[in-house]
């Protein structure tokens, strides 16, 4: 029995949620067009949304624990203390895209919010499908936060297989 926390957090709870609940209206929707030739309207729109969230909750997961994809080559053949000063570059990297991200994307739902803009396919309020950009952003910008943390602590997470 492993002494590590759970990986279950809200964000990997919500990216789960979103995987099962696309499968289950995809699902649904071919078997009613299958079986009557007409289709659910919402589960386009619905869809694209999930995929979203699923893209970003999994992203937020990803970054916590040190699984996104990228060169580590440089990382593998530094000294202790140069690899600390790329591992605060990388993760300023990120803090610049996933701010901008965040400050725009809230800018964009504030936007939608005060416009009463409505979605094309439901006519559902926008606001409500694009709040989650700035949101999802800032928990990403968190994990980073953490798993910096633990990078530059020399903590590393002995399930990750690096192939490099």
């Amino acid at each position: 029995m492993s002494a590590r926390p759970p990986k279950f957090r809200l964000d990997a709870l919500l990216a789960s949620l979103a995987l099962i609940i696309i499968c289950a209206i995809s699902l649904g929707n071919v078997i009613v067009r299958y079986a009557t030739d007409a289709s659910f309207a919402f589960t386009e729109e619905f869809s694209v949304f999930l995929l979203v969230i699923l893209t970003f909750a999994g992203a937020s997961v990803a970054a916590r624990h040190n699984q996104h994809i990228r060169i580590e080559l440089i990382e593998h053949y530094l000294p202790p203390g140069p690899r600390k000063v790329v591992f605060v570059l990388q993760w300023l990297a990120g803090v610049v895209v996933l701010g901008l991200m965040t400050w725009y994307g809230s800018k964009f739902a504030l936007e939608e919010y005060q416009w009463h803009s409505l979605s094309p396919g439901l006519g559902l309020p926008n606001w409500i499908y694009v709040v989650w950009l700035p949101l999802l952003s800032a928990a990403i910008l968190v994990r980073m936060t953490q798993n910096l943390v633990d990078r530059l602590r020399g903590r590393v997470d002995p399930e990750v297989i690096h192939e490099s």
